[in-house]
């Protein structure tokens, strides 16, 4: 048995947190169809729009973290761009299809693509702010500022 580091420690591929988090999408749609099908719990027409968005900040968040363990910042990011472009459709595709609803009849979740959108790159922008801040830090050379002797003359 090998002894695991953290979680951010990990380079994973951001085609594969897109798949794996498409399938949640597509798990939880079902598990709401089921549940709405029981008249237990109630369950709105558009929660799969609900569902979609919630997983696409989720996204946003942990690529964007997991972003700065990446040894080619730049191709991380297009392939994470091209996931989230990926995961935005085909979750969408998956809440119209589960709902029968499209996004411009779903109220405010359009605005909320957006928002959670141009969070993305928001996030994506504060991990590369803070890895640049880190490494200048680790490269520069830290020494103990000079006291300058003075003198008062009276």
């Amino acid at each position: 048995m090998t002894s695991q580091g953290s979680i951010f420690e990990r380079r994973v591929d951001p085609v594969l947190q897109a798949g794996v988090i498409l399938a949640m999408v597509l798990v939880i749609d079902v598990f709401s169809i089921i549940v709405a099908g029981t008249d237990t719990v109630g369950v709105s027409n558009r929660f799969p729009w609900l569902c979609a968005a919630s997983f696409m900040l989720f996204f946003a968040l942990f690529n964007s973290v997991l972003s700065a363990s990446a040894e080619n910042t730049a191709k991380y990011w297009g392939r994470s761009m091209y996931s989230f472009m990926a995961l935005a459709l085909g979750a969408g595709l998956l809440a119209w299809a589960f709902s029968g609803i499209s996004i411009n009849d779903a109220g405010s979740y359009r605005w909320i693509y957006l928002v959670v959108t141009v969070g993305y790159l928001v996030f994506l922008g504060m991990i590369s702010l803070i890895k640049n801040v880190v490494t200048f830090a680790q490269r520069e050379e830290w020494n103990k500022p000079r006291l300058k002797n003075r003198r008062r003359e009276d």
